[in-house]
C-alpha cells in the first residue's frame, strides 16, 4: 500500500457522510447487541437489502460497523442484568454481574469498553498490515487440526467456572450430548430427535442460552426475594467510576494484549468465533492469575478477557473473508453476502483491482472500532442505569426480550419451549451447584469435535495409519498439541519457578 492511496483512503473516511453512517451502524449494533436473542448475524441479514441501492463503500461501512458495536452490546446486559446479549458475551457475565452487584456496574462497563476497543483494534490494524500472510496458516488447517482445537476448547472447562471439577465436568459432557442431537452429517440418520423435526437440525444455541443464562437467572432473583422476603429487589446504588483508572489499565493491559492476540488468531480459523475465543481468553487470564480464586467472584480481568477476545475476532474473520472469500463464522457468511450484492467477490483480487475501496473498508474498520469504544465509554453511564431499575420491572422485561428474541431465531414457538425449558434446566442446576457455562461449551465445541474426530479416521484409514501416528506426522497438528501442552503446563511451572526464586530470597 503505497502513501499516496494511504492518504487517499483517509480523507475519504472522514467525510461527514461516511462519519456519520458508522457511527448510527456502531450505535445499531450496540443496541441490537445488547437485546437478548439478537445477534450480530440477525442485525446484518436485516440491513444487507437497506445496502442494496447504496454505493459499495458507504454500504459495506454500514454493515461492518454494526459487526463491531454488536460485539460490545452483548457485554451490556451480561454485566448489568446476567443476560448474554450475544453468545460471545456468555464468559463476561460470569465476573461482570458480580461487579455489578458489588455496585461497580460502571467500571465493569468501562473495562468492557476499553478491552472491547483495544481487541477491536488491534485486529483491524492486523486485517490491514498482515492478512495475506496470516490467511494462507488457515490454509494448512483440516480435519485433525480442528478436532484438536475442539478438544483444547473442551479441555478448559476445568478452568472456566470456580467449584467443583467433578460438576463442571459433568455439566460439558451434558452439553455435549445435547450438541449430538440432529440429523447426523455423515449417515443422514437423525439422533435424539424423539420424532420432531424441529430438532433435525438439532437445538438451537441462542433460545438454549437465552434460557440458561436469563431465564434461570429470573426464577434465581425471584426465589431469593420471596427467601428475604420481600416482592422485588433493587440493582446496585453505587455505580462507581465508568472511565477505567489508571491502575485498572496499569492492571489490566497485559491481560487485554494477551486475550487480543487469542481472538486475533481463533477469529481467522473458520468455525471458530467470539464465543469459544471469549471462553479460551477467559480461561487463560484465569490460569494466569495469582488470585484465581476472586474469578466467579468480580475479577476485572474476568471481563478484560473474553471482552478483548471477542472483539479481535471481527478482524480476524474478516482475513480470511477478504484475501481467500473464505466466511470464517456466521456473521461473516452474511457478511459476504453485503459484498457480492454490491457486485463485490472477496478474495484476492479485492486487494489489486480495487484497492482503493478494500482499504477503505479496512481502515473504515479501524476507524469503527474506535467510533465504538467513544459510544461505549460515553453511554456507559447512562447504560449503567439500567441497574437501577427495580426488579419488579427488569423480570418481565428480560422475559420479555427473551421471549421475542428467542421466537426471531427462526420465528418459531418451539425455540420460545426450548428456551424455557434450559430456562428450568438452568435454575435446577444452579441450585445443585452447576453452573451453565460448561453445558453451553460443550454445546458450541461437541459438534466440531465431533465432525473433526470422524473426518480424520476416515483420513487415518485412507492414509493406512494409526490417528495418532497421523497427528504426529501434521506440522500444525503437533504446533497445537505443544500449545496445549505450554497452556496447561506453562503457568504451574512459573508458578513453582517464582516461589523457588522467592524462597531463594528470603533464605
Amino acid at each position: 500500500m503505497t502513501l499516496d492511496l494511504f492518504q487517499t483512503v483517509l480523507a475519504g473516511l472522514f467525510s461527514p457522510m461516511l462519519l456519520g453512517l458508522m457511527i448510527l451502524g456502531v450505535a445499531a449494533g450496540i443496541v441490537v447487541g445488547a437485546l437478548p436473542g439478537l445477534s450480530a448475524t440477525m442485525a446484518l441479514a436485516l440491513m444487507i437489502p437497506v445496502t442494496y441501492g447504496m454505493e459499495p463503500l458507504p454500504g459495506i461501512l454500514l454493515l461492518v460497523s454494526i459487526y463491531c458495536g454488536s460485539m460490545f452490546g452483548g457485554s451490556v446486559p451480561a454485566i448489568l442484568l446476567h443476560t448474554p446479549g450475544t453468545p460471545s458475551a456468555a464468559a463476561t457475565a460470569i465476573d461482570g454481574y458480580q461487579m455489578a452487584r458489588k455496585g461497580q456496574g460502571g467500571r465493569a462497563l468501562g473495562i468492557a469498553a476499553l478491552a472491547s476497543t483495544v481487541g477491536g483494534v488491534f485486529s483491524a490494524l492486523a486485517l490491514a498490515f498482515i492478512a495475506p500472510p496470516l490467511a494462507r496458516i488457515s490454509l494448512l488447517f483440516s480435519a485433525p487440526e480442528y478436532f484438536l482445537i475442539a478438544i483444547f476448547g473442551l479441555s478448559i472447562i476445568a478452568t472456566v467456572v470456580s467449584g467443583s471439577l467433578l460438576k463442571a465436568m459433568f455439566a460439558g459432557t451434558f452439553g455435549l450430548l445435547i450438541g449430538t442431537v440432529g440429523i447426523d452429517i455423515f449417515t443422514g440418520y437423525p439422533r435424539f430427535t424423539f420424532g420432531l423435526s424441529e430438532l433435525q437440525s438439532g437445538v438451537s444455541l441462542v433460545p438454549a442460552m437465552i434460557g440458561l443464562f436469563s431465564v434461570s437467572q429470573i426464577m434465581i432473583q425471584i426465589e431469593a426475594d420471596r427467601a428475604a422476603g420481600r416482592a422485588t429487589a433493587d440493582g446496585p446504588l453505587a455505580l462507581g467510576r465508568i472511565l477505567p483508572s489508571l491502575a485498572d489499565i496499569r492492571r489490566l493491559w497485559r491481560t487485554i494484549a494477551s486475550s487480543s492476540v487469542v481472538g486475533l488468531i481463533l477469529g481467522i480459523l473458520p468455525g471458530t468465533g467470539g464465543e469459544i475465543a471469549s471462553w479460551v481468553a477467559y480461561s487463560n487470564a484465569r490460569r494466569r492469575s495469582a488470585d484465581r480464586d476472586s474469578f466467579g467472584k468480580g475479577a476485572p480481568e474476568g471481563v478484560a478477557a473474553p471482552e478483548a477476545a471477542n472483539n479481535a475476532v471481527t478482524g480476524g474473520a474478516m482475513i480470511p473473508l477478504l484475501t481467500l472469500g473464505i466466511p470464517a463464522n456466521i456473521a461473516t457468511a452474511v457478511l459476504m453476502g453485503g459484498f457480492l450484492i454490491q457486485g463485490l467477490t472477496p478474495g484476492r483480487g479485492l486487494f489489486t483491482e480495487q484497492a482503493e475501496l478494500t482499504y477503505s473498508i479496512i481502515f473504515g474498520f479501524v476507524l469503527a472500532n474506535v467510533i465504538m469504544g467513544l459510544i461505549a465509554i460515553g453511554a456507559s453511564r447512562w447504560l449503567a442505569l439500567v441497574s437501577r431499575v427495580p426488579q419488579r420491572l427488569i423480570v418481565p422485561l428480560i422475559l420479555g426480550f427473551s421471549v421475542v428474541g428467542s421466537y426471531s431465531i427462526g420465528n418459531s414457538m418451539f425455540d420460545v419451549w426450548v428456551m424455557l425449558a434450559f430456562g428450568v434446566l438452568g435454575f435446577l442446576a444452579r441450585r445443585t451447584g452447576f453452573h451453565p457455562a460448561p453445558i453451553v461449551l460443550g454445546m458450541l465445541l461437541g459438534p466440531i469435535a465431533e465432525a473433526g474426530l470422524r473426518q480424520s479416521l476416515v483420513m487415518a484409514d485412507v492414509a493406512g495409519k494409526p490417528l495418532a501416528l497421523m497427528i504426529l506426522t501434521r506440522p500444525m497438528s503437533l504446533a497445537i498439541v505443544a500449545l496445549m501442552i505450554l497452556t496447561f503446563a506453562g503457568p504451574p511451572l512459573i508458578r513453582a519457578v517464582s516461589r523457588r526464586r522467592l524462597a531463594q530470597r528470603t533464605a
